[in-house]
């Protein structure tokens, strides 16, 4: 992946200034200068994606995200979108997965699961879909992954252990892969007793109801 990443000089990403941070890091060191880039994110109108398809007339392109997957829960979708209805080859790449990384730490279903993405921000609205998704896990047995921006984690964490059924089982998986990675699973009423600040770290929430 870092070979072809490497070999590129053209790129569409959610934030500049850590494109080119992890490119000058990863191989390009000395020619950041000369690559060139464009922000696709969540303030990008569609008229400005439509664009970005001129880019693919001087050669190929990549797509990166700011963490996760490209395209997954991800504004590059609206551009890999784009690329199939113009007959464009789309070339999926990618490095370690926090969501399969979390889920494979987690300890719990991993033969049946489902990514949810994030839910919505609303106090309201999102205990309600907590108590959908904990129906949902515990008719299916199925484990439901959830992420959510930094700054709401802790947020997000005190809904469910307030919202989630007691024997529910709850991973938290915090900055993974780095030396300060967090991965537990206990019970919701484990959780309640002792609960943790997660703070602004990036974070995949799993649940799986009994």
């Amino acid at each position: 992946m870092l070979k072809i990443a490497c070999s590129l000089k053209c790129f569409v990403v959610e934030e500049v200034r850590t494109a080119r941070r992890f490119l000058s890091k990863y191989g390009q060191k000395g020619h950041i200068d000369e690559l060139d880039f464009h922000e696709l994110n969540e303030h990008t109108s569609q008229e400005e994606v439509v664009t970005l398809l001129g880019l693919f007339t001087s050669g190929d392109v990549g797509l990166m995200s700011e963490a996760g997957l490209p395209a997954v829960a991800d504004p590059g979708a609206r551009l890999v979108k784009l690329c199939h209805e113009n007959d464009i080859e789309v070339v999926p790449l990618v490095g370690p997965s926090s969501l399969m990384m979390a889920l494979m730490g987690s300890g719990l279903n991993g033969q049946c699961f489902e990514f949810c993405g994030y839910i919505p921000a609303k106090p309201e609205q999102r205990k309600q879909t907590l108590k959908t998704l904990e129906k949902q896990s515990r008719s299916a047995s199925r484990s439901e992954i959830i992420i959510e921006t930094p700054y709401r984690n802790d947020t997000l964490f005190s809904d469910m252990i307030e919202t989630l059924s007691p024997d529910t089982q709850l991973c938290i998986a915090a900055d993974i892969s780095l030396e300060t990675q967090f991965i537990k699973t206990r019970k919701v009423s484990e959780w309640r007793k002792s609960p943790i600040s997660i703070g602004k770290r990036p974070c995949v929430f799993i649940l799986l109801a009994q």
